[in-house]
């Protein structure tokens, strides 16, 4: 009986044209085939109740929102750059909707997608970078999150979750759930805080799309780390919001064997190109002509000290060291 089933595995495997040694290949993961991007159904299984055209709706809601409270940088030419890069990312992404790509005027570090294909880039994300396939790695996270729908499913699993009541900016009324305000202003939660699964999604897809587009994939992972470390020595660099997207040490492995097990190797990626270069030192000037008029306007209370009577009769010496601090020249003029 024994020999018998010795006989029959052996058979299985000659059947199966592998040896006796040989273990079987694994299953590759679902949308692992690169070479049909654009042709996938990556939300195929996945519950959702909004369709595509009230998603869009949604996220132009959410978008009129957003504006409302964020103010955009007006430049084209940096505009127009961001949003190219972008939108060649969507052309080698399986996202099924149309990508407004825009540019918000902040030094912090951030960037999202809200449901629909409205894209925020902040200025300071571009500063942040070091090339410009660093900045692709970002912005292909956040339309893998498009794609993928993740907004839209969460807002479903939450309604499953007897979570209904949860307004919605575009139905009206107020919004007393579910606030983040971590960006800077007011949506509900689960258009910009995504799972730990959708995160980890967000991460395969957007490798894809960044190699599909013909970026360098180690730059992925290699931004994300450079900012966490720039986080630890200088707190507050990154926006509250996008200091969730960093990825752990266990995401970081995962990217990192996608990148040697699902892509095929290419002889050549783009890293950087100079028109990068050339729209990263315009907006550092643009960062650096703004700081005077910032400098101005924070020097506001201390003038107001200096007119104070109890501050000038009690002692000039406090007041030279407080201009000292900001500027001599008004210490001089004070003389």
């Amino acid at each position: 009986m024994e020999q018998l089933r010795k006989v029959v595995a052996v058979s299985l495997v000659l059947v199966l044209g592998v040896g006796l040694n040989t273990p079987l290949l694994a299953k590759k993961p679902k949308n692992s085939d690169v070479d049909e991007i654009g042709n996938r159904n990556v939300n195929k299984g996945n519950l959702n109740f909004i369709s595509l055209e009230k998603e869009i709706a949604l996220g132009k809601s959410l978008a009129q929102e957003v504006e409302r409270q964020v103010k955009l940088l007006n430049d084209p030419e940096i505009t127009e750059y961001v949003s190219r890069v972008g939108q060649n990312l969507v052309k080698n992404s399986d996202a099924k909707v149309p990508f407004t790509i825009k540019v918000v005027d902040s030094d912090e570090v951030n960037a999202f997608a809200l449901p629909g294909g409205f894209f925020y880039v902040n200025s300071g994300l571009v500063t942040a970078a070091d090339e410009e396939a660093e900045l692709a790695g970002v912005m292909a996270h956040e339309i893998a999150h498009v794609a993928a729908r993740h907004g839209t499913e969460q807002y479903t699993k939450a309604t499953i979750a007897q979570y209904a009541t949860i307004p919605l900016i575009f139905l009206g009324g107020g919004l007393g759930y579910g606030l983040y305000q971590a960006a800077g202003f007011l949506i509900p939660l689960q258009f910009l805080h995504f799972s730990r699964t959708a995160e980890t999604e967000a991460d395969f897809l957007g490798l894809e799309y960044m190699y599909k587009t013909g970026y360098d994939p180690t730059s992925f992972v290699s931004f994300f780390e450079k900012i966490q470390a720039q986080e630890k020595k200088k707190p507050g660099t990154l926006a509250k919001a996008f200091s969730t997207h960093p990825p752990t040490g266990d995401r970081i492995e995962k990217t990192q064997a996608n990148i040697a097990t699902i892509l095929p190797e290419r002889d050549q990626y783009v890293i950087n190109t100079s028109e990068f270069d050339k729209i990263k030192s315009k907006l550092i000037a643009f960062e650096n002509r703004k700081r005077p008029a910032e400098g101005e306007k924070s020097n506001k209370p201390s003038l107001k000290r200096r007119t104070n009577p109890d501050a000038e009769d009690t002692s000039d010496e406090p007041s030279n060291k407080d201009d000292d601090r900001p500027k001599l020249k008004k210490r001089t003029e004070s003389q």
